[in-house]
């Protein structure tokens, strides 16, 4: 088995693991994508592999809040559901790198480790200047290298499948 070495208290996770998992962030991007909403999935999973949360996007359109972004509502639901110490060995998969209030709701509810698809580089890409995606051109692990908490971060992953749901849907 293939393993990708990660220094959090967990030890070392598959990437097997890991690409599952992300494939689940990915599949909800598409499923958000069919109701109307902008193409982004999030799973948070416990260090025992138990999925605690999983959202999609339900900021615009075609109503919403532009601040529920799927990691932020994930790491929201896995903060009410686990303890501090439970938090800090879970993992955030993500359809796309989490964009910097995506990244600070990581660091503020101590989940200690995310692992991303398509990057916030190749979403720009993608989208280019569509007011609905107005990006942020700031890395996630920028965010957290200026944070007092450690957060290990993995990506980008299977960018082609992870940008998939997003070919057709900024024009």
């Amino acid at each position: 088995m293939i393993s990708t070495e990660y220094t959090g208290t967990s030890g070392p996770v598959s990437s097997e693991r890991d690409l599952d998992f992300l494939r689940q962030a990915i599949a909800l991007s598409q499923q958000v994508k069919a109701e109307g909403r902008h193409p982004f999935g999030a799973v948070v999973v416990d260090e025992r592999g138990t999925v605690v949360s999983s959202k999609g996007n339900n900021s615009m359109p075609p109503e919403g809040d532009p601040t529920q972004h799927a990691e932020l509502r994930a790491a929201a639901e896995a903060f009410r559901k686990l303890s501090p110490d439970q938090l800090a060995r879970s993992t955030l998969y993500s359809s796309a790198e989490p964009c910097a209030m995506c990244a600070g709701a990581v660091y503020w509810t101590g989940i200690g480790r995310v692992v991303y698809g398509l990057s916030e580089e190749s979403l720009l890409g993608i989208t280019g200047d569509n007011p609905e995606n107005p990006t942020l051109s700031l890395p996630c692990r920028e965010v957290f290298s200026r944070g007092q908490r450690h957060i290990s971060v993995v990506g980008p992953l299977l960018e082609d499948e992870a940008a998939e749901p997003h070919r057709d849907f900024w024009q």
